[in-house]
C-alpha cells in the first residue's frame, strides 16, 4: 500500500449576517470532510473530518491547518477514533496548526488516538491565538485495543504541543514514551490496565468564576482531573480515567460545565 501524504486546510470566516462559513477549504486523502452544519442555536459551524481509510499506516505524513477569522465560530471533530497500526520499520507523522484571530472561536475535539501493537507515531500541534480570540482543544489517548487484550504495546508515541497567545509561548509539552513507560504512569495513578488520558487547553478571556471548582469536583471515584492556569488567560486541563467510557462521560461533563461560561461549547459534537 502506498504511503499517504495527506493535507487538510480549512479557513472559517464570518458573513455580514454573523453566520460562519468555510471561506476556503482543501483536502487530500486520507482526509475528507463532511458537509458543514450551521447550528443557529449556538452560532457555531460544525465540521467533521473523516479518514475513509482503515487508519494511520507506516510512512503516512499528515498535515492540517485550521484558521478562524474575526467573528467566526468553528467546531471541528471526527466521527471515530484514529487507529495507528503496527509498523514493521518506519513511522507515521502528523503536523497540525490551529490559528484563531481576535474575536474568533475554535473548538477542536477529535475522537481518541488508539495506537496498536508495534506502532510508531509522532504528532506535532501548534496553536496560535490572537488576543481576544478563544480556543478549546482536547487530545485523547487510549492504551490500545482493550477488547483484544492489546494494551500499552506500541513502540513509540511522541505528542508535542506548543501554544502561543498574542505571539507569546504560554505552554510547551512533549510526551515521548513507549507503551510500557506510559503504563507505569497509569499504574502510579492507580487507574488500572485500561487507563485513558485526555489533555485539554482552554484559551479565553474572562475569569475562572465557579467553573474551576465544578471541574475539580469531577475528580473522584477513580477519575483524576487537574486544572492549571496559564499566562494571558489560559488553562491546561488533564484527565486520567480508568476506561474509555468514563473518559467520554468526563469530557461530556467538562464541556457542559464550560458551556455555561463559553456559549459556543453548547454545540453538540454529534449534531450531524
Amino acid at each position: 500500500m502506498a504511503d499517504f501524504s495527506g493535507q487538510l486546510s480549512l479557513c472559517a470566516e464570518a458573513r455580514a449576517d454573523g453566520t460562519t462559513v468555510l471561506a476556503a477549504q482543501s483536502f487530500r486523502a486520507p482526509y475528507h470532510i463532511s458537509k458543514p452544519y450551521w447550528d443557529a442555536g449556538t452560532g457555531v459551524l460544525l465540521v467533521q473530518v473523516v479518514n475513509p481509510t482503515a487508519g494511520i499506516l507506516r510512512g503516512d505524513r499528515l498535515e492540517s491547518e485550521i484558521a478562524v477569522g474575526a467573528g467566526a465560530a468553528l467546531l471541528v471533530t471526527t466521527p471515530s477514533a484514529s487507529r495507528i497500526f503496527q509498523m514493521a520499520g518506519g513511522a507515521a507523522e502528523s503536523r497540525q496548526t490551529f490559528r484563531v484571530a481576535s474575536g474568533g472561536w475554535l473548538e477542536v475535539a477529535p475522537e481518541p488516538l488508539v495506537p496498536h501493537r508495534g506502532a510508531r507515531f509522532h504528532q506535532r500541534t501548534a496553536v496560535e491565538v490572537e488576543p481576544g480570540g478563544a480556543l478549546f482543544f482536547v487530545d485523547q489517548l487510549q492504551p490500545g485495543r482493550v477488547a483484544h487484550g492489546e494494551v500499552w504495546l506500541w513502540d513509540r508515541l511522541c505528542l508535542e504541543l506548543d501554544v502561543r497567545r498574542g505571539g507569546e509561548l504560554v505552554l510547551r509539552e512533549r510526551l515521548d514514551q513507549s507503551g510500557e513507560e506510559l503504563r507505569a504512569l497509569a499504574e502510579l495513578a492507580g487507574s488500572g490496565p485500561a487507563a485513558c488520558f485526555a489533555n485539554a487547553v482552554l484559551l479565553a478571556d474572562g475569569g475562572e468564576g465557579s467553573w474551576r471548582a465544578e471541574i475539580g469536583a469531577l475528580h473522584r471515584d477513580g477519575l483524576w482531573v487537574g486544572v492549571s492556569a496559564l499566562r494571558r488567560g489560559g488553562w491546561s486541563i488533564r484527565l486520567v480515567s480508568p476506561d474509555s467510557i468514563r473518559l467520554r462521560q468526563a469530557l461530556s461533563d467538562l464541556r457542559r460545565i464550560l458551556s455555561a461560561h463559553f456559549p459556543p461549547m453548547a454545540c453538540s459534537l454529534r449534531k450531524l
